[in-house]
């Protein structure tokens, strides 16, 4: 029985079609005006940050893609149905009066164009958008940089892996996906039109000629894909995860019996899809059916069974000697990986504290002991968003930032902020539109409190005086004070802040700036301002206006007469996302400071990383875990967690600007090194500046820190690969753990690390300050000190990590240990009771600080803050210090001062005089009386000459000034007395004998 022609189609009427053609417009204009608009208005801000390049690049490279994807994917898919429909029986017999297929293929031969061009457009563009994403993968394909380090199996240089393998992955898995919708297709298509009949109404199973050899055909191309896959197969192995609980990369069964099975299967595969393309020619389909079941039962024994059989008997007996090789190629791709190489990246100093500290150098390391920081940057925001804040709608964010600066000529630390605008602070009458974004527009003022010393020592919880940071303020009122142009210590000339943290986090961010008709903007009381910078996105035409209201869905950008000609909009203000969106390859840190240049301006500070997702044989580390510790507790409105992404490679190669009153974007080459942004600044010319440029900007790379991220990555690290005996560090009994932050009793339950610490100490091996990232190591799941690890940000040499080890073969106190021995020794435990009843007492980051060279000082400020007050802020209460001179005497401190509380445990800075080479001991250990029993004071047998006379009277001088500036609690007096002290004792220990 044959198929009738196609019944006649019911049609819609021409009003019915004019309004299925506007709901179609309409649902499409919903579906592609918002991306348009975006792209007009990214086009519009990339203008305005001078990162045109960046954006046609990417933009144009998502388009190649989706264009080239779409067609090829597009026109194999219209092939394959093409060849079914034009192969297709030219009689097919109904198997029944009531056959579903029969009315599928008269709806079909109705509109054939439909039903070929449709599916092959529609799949071409999915595969298109999906493709176009890959954008990064095209371009370091086409730009890769050589690494010059080979990898230890094929030979081959790391590039391949980084740049290569990705980009042939990309395009096997298109084609895999190509040819397996091409043969769905090609097989529905043949069933729909009768080439292939599974039976019914008396006749058995059957196939057409063409539609065996369209499927063969089909379905051996697959099977060649599939044995190219195996091929490449063999050098994704060298990132193997089979022993991802020990390390990362091939192991000795991905080696020995996973690698030579990829070979075989791929000789298989090959085999199978010859098969495959012979069932063409020998109408045979038993030949292509032995070949699938080859197949699957070779893929089976040879990919699985062999690998399984090999690990358990085997390999795991003899588990430590058998992957030694391989852990050590994982050593040794990690520390290159991660600049983590020996002597070249991070020094090693073992057997540290093994001798007793020396009192003398522990007394004399004025480096350390005169920068030891009080200050708190995690705890101590509300005192500036009390005392600091001038308006309810600014603020501060809650992690506050440390940084140096140079105090007459001496550098100090600061625990630095800028007063920003604070959006959720608004009080009801401000919350218009007009008042949001046309008239609050920018923050007033650099704020720094010197991190080693407070307005004075704190006699009782419960006062308002003493213990509060001693601020050195640069706002629009005080730049204009002679005095601060003659003695203020950071001298800033733009106090506007119209890019920060706490600005960019109520969306949306923007503000209208610029006006012709007179100043608008909230500067002062009865002082308004107009933006002067050529920053923003003109808003002085119509389409603009146009564009703008649409993103923002903002009526008020289209109507309102608060915008003229000269009216500006300014966006994306957070500087991370600034940086990011200009640099979209890369990672940037979490954390971001502002800085005084020398010029006056205020700018931010984004480190920036190039990170890797292969890279053979080194370990794998998912950023958000390794950066996760106890600041999470405190992230308040900026506090940002890093991207939940693994990593294999990751280095701190861009140093990025944004300036808090322009909003301008400078990246600079900073990790002169790193292939991988070789590779990107071949990608984007001209946006990275080179080092060459950097380096004209000085007073910019003083103010580099060495970035907390990378540093917690490293540390993470570290606790494992400062093993390197691969047999040992497969047993894990040399292994280290970070230790939870023993301050934070909620930290300590999750088991959240303690965060690394900024401060300003000797440096490693010698006497002068420098200004370090530290952090301290425990035993695996133990308490006990282990080593402790610090970075240099220095610019001699910035980077150099020490990592120093305390012998195995005796127990230090952590700092876990050292706060409880804190916390439980009598005077503390009785006052703290006491404290605890009627204030909130809070905890101070703990320092672990070396001193003299083998000691290990604990220093840990204790503030205190009301329970009733809600405008309460904490003070520094005490100063708790744990110090163990010699075995079995360890001792606490608990003073107001540092001072004090050092020299309750032993030490006396006062009575050496400070070393040459180092600063003078003021700040943090300035706060202790003079002491009259100086030994350069002491000295037997001196004459009674006139000189002598006059250097003994200069001491006096300088103890009395001692303890003026300690009654007073002014330790930069004390500061400079003590340096007068130093110089008088070097003039009387210079004089000769019976002078």
């Amino acid at each position: 029985m044959g198929v009738r022609g196609p019944a006649g189609m019911p049609t819609l009427s021409r009003r019915s079609k004019i309004a299925i053609g506007i709901g179609v417009a309409v649902l499409v204009l919903l579906l592609v005006g918002p991306r348009f608009v975006g792209l007009g208005t990214d086009w519009l801000w990339f203008s305005d940050v001078g990162y045109t390049r960046v954006f046609s690049t990417v933009m144009w490279t998502r388009i190649v893609l989706f264009l080239v994807t779409a067609i090829v994917v597009g026109l194999i898919v219209f092939g394959a149905i093409a060849m079914a429909y034009r192969s297709r029986p030219v009689f097919v017999p109904a198997s029944g009066p009531n056959d579903p297929l029969a009315r599928y293929r008269a709806t079909v031969m109705a509109r054939t164009r439909w039903f070929v061009i449709v599916p092959s457009v529609l799949i071409g563009l999915l595969a298109g958008l999906v493709t176009q994403g890959s954008w990064a993968t095209v371009q370091t394909f086409l730009h890769g940089e050589q690494f010059g380090v080979t990898d230890p199996q094929f030979g081959l240089d790391v590039s391949f892996y980084a740049f290569d393998l990705p980009f042939y992955r990309l395009v096997l898995n298109l084609l895999f996906v190509s040819v397996v919708i091409a043969f769905l297709a090609n097989l529905l298509t043949h069933y729909l039109f009768g080439g292939i009949r599974l039976g019914g109404g008396g006749t058995g199973p059957s196939i057409t000629t063409a539609a065996r050899i369209q499927l063969a055909a089909l379905a051996g191309t697959f099977l060649l894909l599939k044995a190219v896959a195996y091929w490449f197969d063999r050098y994704s192995l060298l990132s193997s995860e089979r022993r991802q609980e020990i390390f990362t990369g091939a192991s000795y069964t991905d080696i020995n019996a996973v690698l030579p099975s990829k070979l075989i299967l791929m000789s298989i595969a090959i085999i199978c899809a010859v098969a495959f393309f012979a069932g063409v020619v020998l109408r045979d389909l038993r030949v292509p059916a032995l070949a699938t079941a080859l197949m699957v039962l070779s893929a089976l024994v040879i990919g699985v069974g062999w690998p399984l059989a090999m690990e358990q008997f085997s390999v795991k007996p003899n588990a430590a000697e058998k992957e030694s090789p391989y852990i050590a190629r994982n050593l040794e791709a990690t520390k290159q990986a991660y600049k983590l190489r020996d002597d070249q990246d991070v020094s090693y100093e073992p057997d540290w504290t093994a001798t007793k500290a020396d009192p003398v150098a522990v007394n004399s390391d004025a480096a350390t002991l005169s920068n030891i920081r009080i200050l708190d940057p995690n705890v101590i925001a509300p005192a500036f968003n009390q005392r600091q804040f001038l308006k309810n709608f600014y603020g501060f964010p809650a992690q506050l930032a440390v940084d140096r600066y140079k105090v007459d000529g001496q550098e100090r630390d600061f625990v630095v902020s800028v007063r920003e605008l604070d959006p959720s602070k608004y009080g009801e009458n401000q919350q218009n539109w007009i008042n949001k974004h046309t008239v609050f527009t920018h923050g007033n003022g650099f704020i720094a409190a010197p991190a080693n010393t407070v307005d004075e020592a704190s006699s009782d919880s419960e006062s308002d005086r003493g213990g509060l940071p001693v601020f050195k303020v640069s706002d629009l009122e005080s730049i204009r004070s002679p005095e601060y142009q003659a003695n203020a210590p950071i001298k800033v000339k733009q106090p506007r802040i119209y890019f920060g943290e706490l600005i960019a986090k109520v969306n949306p961010d923007y503000a209208i700036v610029g006006s012709t008709s007179g100043d608008h903007e909230y500067d002062e009381d009865g002082k308004n301002y107009t933006y002067t910078a050529d920053s923003g996105v003109s808003l002085g035409n119509w389409f603009n206006r146009f564009l703008y209201s649409v993103k923002y869905t903002e009526r008020n950008i289209l109507l309102s007469g608060a915008i003229n000609d000269n009216s500006k909009i300014i966006y994306d203000r957070d500087p991370r996302d600034r940086v990011k969106k200009v640099a979209p390859w890369l990672t940037v840190d979490s954390k971001t400071y502002p800085a005084v240049m020398a010029d006056g301006s205020i700018k931010w500070i984004v480190d920036g990383y190039t990170t890797l997702d292969t890279y053979p044989y080194a370990q794998r580390m998912s950023l958000q875990d390794a950066t996760a510790d106890a600041q999470a507790l405190n992230q308040g409105q900026t506090g940002r967690t890093q991207v939940n992404r693994q990593v294999s490679y990751a280095r701190n190669s861009v140093k990025a600007t944004v300036d808090a009153y322009t909003g301008k974007v400078e990246l600079y080459q900073f990790d002169t090194s790193d292939p991988v942004l070789k590779t990107w600044m071949k990608v984007f010319p001209g946006t990275v500046k080179t080092r060459a440029e950097l380096d004209r900007h000085q007073d910019l790379i003083s103010h580099f820190r060495y970035p907390e991220d990378l540093f917690k990555i490293q540390r993470a690290l570290l606790a494992k690969y400062h093993v390197s005996d691969p047999e040992t560090f497969f047993r894990s009994n040399n292994f280290w753990s970070v230790p939870s932050d023993p301050t934070k009793d909620q930290a300590t339950q999750q088991g959240l690390n303690q965060p690394p610490y900024y401060f300003t100490a000797a440096a490693p091996g010698a006497k002068n300050s420098q200004f370090q990232l530290t952090t301290v190591m425990t035993g695996l799941n133990t308490r006990n000190l282990a080593a402790y690890m610090t970075a240099s940000s220095d610019p001699e040499d910035y980077g150099r990590i020490t990592v120093k080890m305390l012998p195995t073969a005796q127990q230090t106190v952590g700092p876990q240990q050292a706060q409880e021995n804190m916390k439980s020794a009598g005077p503390v435990a009785s006052d703290r009771k006491q404290v605890e009843d009627t204030t909130r007492v809070t905890y101070g980051n703990l320092l672990t600080l070396p001193v003299g060279g083998n000691g290990i000082l604990y220093v840990e400020p204790m503030y205190t803050q009301s329970k009733t007050d809600d405008s309460a802020v904490p003070k520094l209460y005490r100063v708790l210090v744990y110090y163990n001179a010699a075995s079995n005497d360890a001792r606490v401190g608990y003073a107001a001062t540092v001072a004090e509380a050092l020299r309750q445990v032993g030490i006396n800075p006062s009575e050496v005089t400070a070393p040459a080479s180092g600063p003078p001991v003021e700040g943090g250990s300035s706060e202790q009386p003079a002491q009259s029993n100086n030994a350069a004071a002491q000295q037997p047998g001196q004459g009674d000459s006139a000189e002598r006379n006059a250097a003994v009277q200069a001491i006096g001088d300088a103890l009395t000034a001692l303890k003026e500036a300690q009654t007073k609690g002014d330790f930069t007096a004390y500061g400079e007395a003590l340096d007068q002290l130093n110089k008088a004792v070097a003039q009387y220990e210079s004089l000769p004998a019976g002078s």
